[in-house]
This record gives C-alpha cells, structure tokens and sequence, in this order.
C-alpha cells in the first residue's frame, strides 16, 4: 500500500460522524428470483434462502430506519414477492413512517395480492419489462410467459390504485424496440417510464459483450428518448440513465458514497450501493451485530469515500468534484484495480481512453450467449 493511500484511509478514520440523514434505503428481502435477467444487479455469488433476515429483523431495520431519517424505502430483491412475509414488511414500514416503494417482476404479482399490498400500506409498484414483445423479452428474462404475467400485474396494480412506474433495462439485444416499451409505459397507465441503459456490474460486468450496445445504438435510443419526452410532456415522465462506457463524465453515483442511500442485502450487510462489495479490504458491517445509525454515521468503510477529501487528482481540482465526487468507486475498482481512482467514464481519466476500446470492441459481431444468473446447483430446488 502507499504512503498516500495509508494516509487517507488514516483522514477517513479520524473523521466526524457523518449526520446528514439517508433520503432512501433499498432493502433486498431474497436473492431468490423466478427470473434469470443475464444483466442483474444481484452479485455473482448469491445469498442462499437460509441466511436471509428474519421477518422479526427486517422491522426492527425499518425501525431504524425511520428514526434514522430516512425517507424512502424500496423493496427489491431478487424478487421481493417470493418472501410470504411480504405483506407484514410492508405494515411495518408504513408504522415506521417510510414512503414504500414495491421493485418487482410481476410475475408473482396478481390482483389479490396487490389488494393485500395495498391494505398493508404499498405506496408504488415499479414493475420491470424486458422488452415490447414476448418473444424477445421472455428470452431476455429466461422466463417463458413472463411478459403476459408482468401486463396482468400492471392491471392488478392500476385496479388497485397504487403508482406504476415501468422500468425498461435497455441493451443491444431489445434497443430496437424502445418505441415500443415508451408506448408499453402508456398502455400499462404508467405516470413513469425509467429507460437505463444497463450498468455493468455483477451478471451485467460477466454479460458485458452481449449487452453493450453500439454507439450508434446509444445515440438512436438518446433521440428516441428525447423525442419522446417532449411529446409525452404532461402524460408520462420519462428518466434516462445512459451507459457509462460511451460517456464523457461520469454520474454522481448513488449521489455520492454514502451521501444519500444506504443498501441491506438479504443477510443484512449495509453497504453504500448493491455494488460495493466488488471493493475489497472494505468491511461491511451487518444489522445483526450494529445499529443502522452507527453504520450509516461511523462505519469506516461507509467513511471511507465520503466528501471529497480522499479525492486523487485531477478530481481534487476538479470544479465537478461535489458534483460527481469522482464518479463510481466500484466501476474504477472492476476496470483499474484501484477504487479510488478517477472513474474511467470521465475523459479525464488515465483510462478513459480503456473503457471507450472496451465499448467499441464489444459492441461489434454477433452478441455471445447469455451467461443467466442462477444459484449454483447446491441451492435447494424452492430457493
């Protein structure tokens, strides 16, 4: 380790407690998950049935929670509608006084248990789409008749009166039907349309050559887009989430590391985002042995990229550094073996010159086949 390393993992912990409250906290219930979707957020090694957190312990999370601050919390998974429970998490969140948000499939989402949802205190569904036609998005999805199942799960929630927000996880593979997803987003009542080119990390990352798209793929969709946002103005709100790796800047991951959300995977390790854990040396520390208020203030490795202090350069001197505070720390970590450098989607990176190439190389040929994301073989058959 250097000098200069040593001496800001020194800086980060001799810092004040962070006390600015978290806006948002995703709660991922189960790894489990009908779906195979080769471009999951999910890490490659799955957390198994057996150690996810207890019903009992997941409230007293949202407890936390809440007198924590935070505002939002957002169920996911896997797929959140495989914990029978669901419907007790969801009374319990509202009683900790959290905005709750349902990230779903539909595939297990039918007009009963959305009424339960909604008497339990569900206050949003997003509900994802592979594609505009079966055909391509059951592939997509590894679920054959999924996509009916999600279009019965968009009407089950409109009967039910909660918000729609439709997510298209856009690629190389379903980009030529992006037209038809924005009038997907209509059909379905939606008041919101998330159109995110997908991120690579994790199944993505182990996909990346038959997911990237081209650029001039990505420039389509961007028109497309664009075009669709104003004429849409009023009836749909759309968001866009571009890839990185055709980027000049990069985002402000996450708003920056533990600025805005904190994440609790199924056996209740708290990171900063569902991607940290590609980060060695970086203890995550779980809510079976620390409260959600220490870990979110204290907690070194949620310190530890915190403000703009460890920042290298030319970030420090950068006029966007509290803008971007340097981009994402996991994708510098999978592309350049060091977290803190310079997110390599900014053009001033060393590397940035690396990630176009991968990019371009990539996104050329016919696309290999999907590697789907599965439990290995030792996972019980109902996990």
């Amino acid at each position: 380790m250097t000098d200069t390393s040593e001496r800001r993992q020194d800086d980060a912990k001799s810092r004040s407690p962070w006390t600015e409250p978290p806006m948002g906290l995703l709660a991922e219930l189960t790894h489990r998950c009908p779906l195979q979707c080769p471009y999951c957020s999910n890490p490659l090694e799955l957390e198994r049935r057996a150690d996810e957190l207890a019903t009992a312990d997941w409230l007293r999370v949202f407890e936390e929670a809440g007198e924590l601050g935070v505002l939002q919390l957002h169920l996911s998974g896997g797929e959140p509608m495989l914990r029978p429970d669901l419907p007790e998490l969801v009374r319990g969140a509202r009683a900790a006084g959290l905005y709750v948000n349902l990230i779903t499939s539909g595939v297990s989402l039918d007009e009963a248990r959305a009424l339960a949802l909604r008497e339990a205190g569900l206050d949003h569904v997003q509900l994802s789409f592979q594609g505009a036609q079966p055909e391509l998005a059951d592939r997509i999805g590894g679920f054959p008749g999924g996509h009916a199942r999600k279009l019965a799960a968009a009407r089950a929630v409109g009967r039910a009166g909660r918000a729609l927000t439709v997510n298209a996880v856009v690629h190389r593979q379903n980009l030529d039907q992006l037209e038809g997803m924005i009038e997907l987003a209509l059909e379905t009542g939606a008041q919101r349309l998330e159109v995110a080119h997908v991120q690579y990390y994790g199944w993505a990352l182990r996909n990346r050559a038959a997911l990237m798209p081209s650029r001039a793929q990505m420039e389509a969709a961007t028109a497309t887009v664009h075009q669709a946002q104003a004429a849409l103005a009023g009836r749909l709100v759309i968001d866009y989430v571009t890839p990185d790796y055709w980027a000049r800047r990069p985002k402000p991951c996450m708003g920056g590391w533990g600025r805005n959300v904190l994440n609790v995977t199924p056996s209740g390790r708290v990171m900063p985002c569902h991607a940290a854990a590609a980060i060695p040396g970086l203890r995550f520390e779980s809510v079976q042995e620390r409260g959600l208020r220490w870990i979110w203030e204290e907690s070194p490795a949620f310190q530890r990229f915190r403000g703009t202090d460890w920042l290298p350069e030319p970030c420090r001197s950068c006029e966007r550094r509290e803008i971007d505070f340097g981009g994402c720390r996991c994708q510098a970590m999978l592309l350049t073996g060091d977290p803190a450098a310079t997110d390599p989607a900014c053009e001033l990176s060393p590397h940035h010159a690396l990630l176009r190439e991968l990019a371009e190389g990539e996104a050329t040929g016919e696309p290999p086949a999907f590697a789907y994301r599965k439990f290995k073989s030792r996972e019980p058959a109902d996990a």
